[in-house]
């Protein structure tokens, strides 16, 4: 029980930090939430902990056949078919408003013999400038994340749900979440992206890749990190998105994205030294 509060407790804290962060002076809170903030109570029953409460939910799209059951394709045949599919997505315009106001499509990058294929949910601004997926301050991020594994950036795949930047009326800056028609218009791209590879585990980064790849799912980000799920076959591991990290500069967020990213290593069967298991760890 003690680990459990301590996890909520620092949770909490970091909530009320990312709160703060935004200018946020003041929020109400009961005297009976603020006695439980105070100390744990006792419980009858052990609370699982945080990152494993949320029970295994299988893909959403169950007609549809396995990724493993696509043709294995060599080599070269992968380079070709990712290539002759990204020529047809450059020349996309099945949503209109996305292609008035986009620069161009941001297909997606990394080596298509990767093991490992890491799944976003739209262009921001920067992306939609340099075509590339990730390489804002997010993507700078993410990149440190992949490389904290042993990994290179080049020897993953990085995609998002929807290829063109969500719009955004009346602004220059800023982004909005991908409407669900908008992600289900798109789906395809990186379905095939998907099938081409046929990676050994994703990685869905924030709850809208979640719901991009498995569907409206019951539980929140928050719940299903840290859980194992599942697309068509392919292991998949939910996590936080790294703008969520930037929002939130808290040590616990950062620990169980990492914790998240551990588990996908062992999943892979790479080597965790005792220095990574260390990472972000209260001193």
């Amino acid at each position: 029980m003690p680990g459990v509060y301590h996890q909520l407790l620092d949770a909490t804290i970091g909530h009320l930090e990312s709160l703060k962060q935004r200018g946020v002076r003041y929020v109400d809170a009961s005297p009976e939430s603020l006695s439980r903030l105070a100390r744990p109570t006792a419980q009858k029953t052990t609370a699982a902990p945080l990152g494993q409460v949320a029970p295994k939910v299988i893909s959403q799209r169950p007609d549809e056949p396995g990724v493993y059951d696509s043709p294995k394709l060599s080599a070269a045949d992968k380079e070709s078919a990712m290539a002759k599919l990204r020529d047809e997505a450059l020349a996309c315009t099945q949503c209109g408003h996305l292609v008035a106001t986009r620069t161009q499509v941001v297909f997606g990058v990394g080596t298509v013999h990767a093991d490992l294929v890491l799944v976003g949910e739209a262009p921001g601004l920067d992306e939609d400038k340099e075509g590339e997926p990730f390489v804002g301050a997010a993507g700078q991020l993410l990149t440190k994340i992949i490389e904290a594994t042993g990994l290179d950036r080049d020897k993953v795949y990085i995609a998002n749900i929807l290829k063109c930047r969500p719009d955004t009326p009346g602004k220059v800056y800023g982004n909005r979440k991908p409407r669900p028609e908008e992600m289900e218009t798109c789906f395809p791209w990186v379905k095939r992206q998907i099938e081409i590879i046929q990676p050994k585990v994703m990685v869905a980064l924030g709850g809208t890749a979640v719901e991009g790849l498995l569907g409206k799912m019951p539980s929140g980000i928050t719940r299903l990190r840290g859980n194992w799920q599942e697309y068509r076959g392919v292991p998949v591991m939910p996590t936080f998105h790294p703008s969520y990290l930037l929002r939130n500069q808290s040590w616990v967020i950062k620990r169980h994205v990492w914790e998240d990213m551990m588990q996908v290593m062992e999943r892979l069967n790479m080597p965790i030294s005792e220095k990574q298991r260390g990472y972000f760890q209260r001193r």
